[in-house]
């Protein structure tokens, strides 16, 4: 199975705006009607009630949206809404670098880089069960830190050549504070993290989240291996452009192969 790293692929926030304005526009309606309700927009529960997430709930899933798509997809638009403010950081975590975040953890306390992110993991590397049992892919990790300390993560998952949209899967939220403790958590208790059950998992070295902390573990290993080892983390001008969204929002190109974002990214390599 190949396992793709070597340039940034077309995100889930490019597949879910399509262009930065539409971002923006999302975002400048959700500090209005915020301020007009006297909510907090960092609340993803407060958040998910406002009419233009509604609105962009119905826009992106269509009229036929199931019921729970507003509280689902609505987490896709609290992230992106933050992820947008923050300048949209996006990292491209590389095969290696996550082999050895599964391996271990330098032991430096796991501070984020910026208030949001998308962490993207290498292609088909990352496994999560995308509903009914099905397996999915994991493409990578959005994380918002609100004022009071409070970690959102939420995974992406579901970019497939062979067909189009995004599917999310929101986690619970956590205290930062507690981050140091995710570093060498043991999450499954009766099992290894991280491990695959799916066919041929062992001979192509495939991993798997089945619970949330997991996640989270891996989140706070990429922010302390980020302190510990600053030279891994390596800028880079995008190689897409508007063009390489597509007609059909997938996320392939022409000749199959992932399309490139259109957004500036840091590539995270083995360093030292």
């Amino acid at each position: 199975m190949s396992l793709h790293d070597t340039y940034a692929r077309i995100t889930p926030w490019e597949l879910a705006f399509r262009t930065l304005e539409d971002a923006e526009a999302l975002s400048h309606s959700v500090a209005e009607e915020a301020e007009g309700r006297g909510t907090d927009a960092e609340e993803p529960h407060a958040f998910v009630t406002m009419g233009a997430v509604g609105a962009f709930v119905r826009e992106l899933e269509g009229p036929d949206a199931p019921p729970g798509a507003v509280h689902q997809f609505g987490a896709l638009a609290f992230h992106g809404v933050h992820y947008t403010r923050a300048g949209c950081p996006l990292f491209v975590l590389t095969t290696h670098v996550a082999r050895y975040l599964v391996g271990g953890s330098p032991d430096v306390t796991p501070t984020p880089p910026t208030a949001a992110g998308y962490l993207q993991l290498p292609q088909h590397l990352f496994w999560a069960d995308g509903g009914g049992g099905v397996p999915e892919s994991v493409d990578g990790i959005f994380w918002t830190v609100s004022g009071r300390g409070v970690i959102h993560t939420l995974l992406a998952t579901g970019l497939r050549p062979d067909r189009p949209g995004i599917g999310v899967i929101p986690l619970p939220e956590a205290p930062l504070a507690e981050a140091p403790a995710w570093l060498d958590a043991d999450v499954r208790g009766d099992g290894k993290d991280f491990e695959s059950s799916m066919p041929g998992s062992d001979m192509d070295g495939l991993y798997s989240f089945v619970a949330s902390g997991e996640a989270l573990k891996l989140l706070a290993r990429f922010f302390a291996y980020l302190n510990a080892v600053p030279g891994s983390a390596r800028p880079h001008e995008p190689e897409g452009t508007q063009a390489d969204v597509g007609d059909a929002a997938t996320s392939a190109s022409a000749d199959g192969s992932p399309r490139p974002s259109r957004l500036p990214f840091t590539r995270v390599v083995l360093d030292g």
